[in-house]
């Protein structure tokens, strides 16, 4: 079924942007529209490179808007990247970044996170915000994770902070405990 875009739903339309977007070549001054960022996405981008300096001129000529999400916006991102396994694979900046558009979905924007980050696609997916990769295809299934030893076989919650197991001391790792298609 095709859909005719009335005028309002451009106008509504918001893009928030990841490290991995100006890292990919993003161009903040190619889009019409409104785009956001939160301020750690900036201590994520090498000092002197060209990414910073897309950023940072794109903040500066108001083409760029930087936000920090409320709280509330934090745990309910906090809470899904718990379910799906990928918390302890998020930065601070890409939880913000999946905050920042959930609290713009919530306000009536059609947000889209543009970002190459597997973890932030799989949780944008889980929490139903649309994503664009640049440089890579995107994910093409949900995964939710579980961590596990490799030789003792011990299954510890996604959100477990230590990257060793406690029982025989052996380095952790994840795989997918199950994965939905999507799109």
């Amino acid at each position: 079924m095709e859909r005719t875009i009335n005028v309002d739903d451009t106008r509504r339309k918001v893009v928030v942007l990841d490290a991995s977007a100006f890292i990919a070549g993003y161009d903040p001054f190619s889009v019409r529209f409104q785009q956001y960022s939160v301020p750690s996405v900036r201590d994520e981008l090498q000092k002197n490179s060209l990414s910073r300096l897309r950023f940072e001129a794109a903040s500066e000529r108001g083409r760029l808007k930087i936000l920090k999400p409320k709280p509330r916006f934090l745990e309910r991102v906090r809470k899904a990247s718990i379910d799906v396994g990928d918390l302890s694979f998020l930065s601070e900046a890409d939880l913000e970044i999946l905050a920042l558009a959930l609290q713009l979905k919530d306000l009536g924007y059609v947000p889209s996170i543009i970002t190459d980050d597997y973890s932030i696609q799989n949780v944008a997916e889980k929490i139903k915000v649309a994503f664009t990769s640049l440089a890579t295809l995107g994910i093409r299934f949900q995964l939710k994770w579980i961590r596990y030893c490799p030789a003792c076989h011990r299954r510890y919650p996604t959100d477990y902070k230590s990257t060793t197991c406690e029982v025989c001391g052996a380095t952790l790792k994840r795989k997918p405990l199950k994965r939905t298609k999507i799109r």
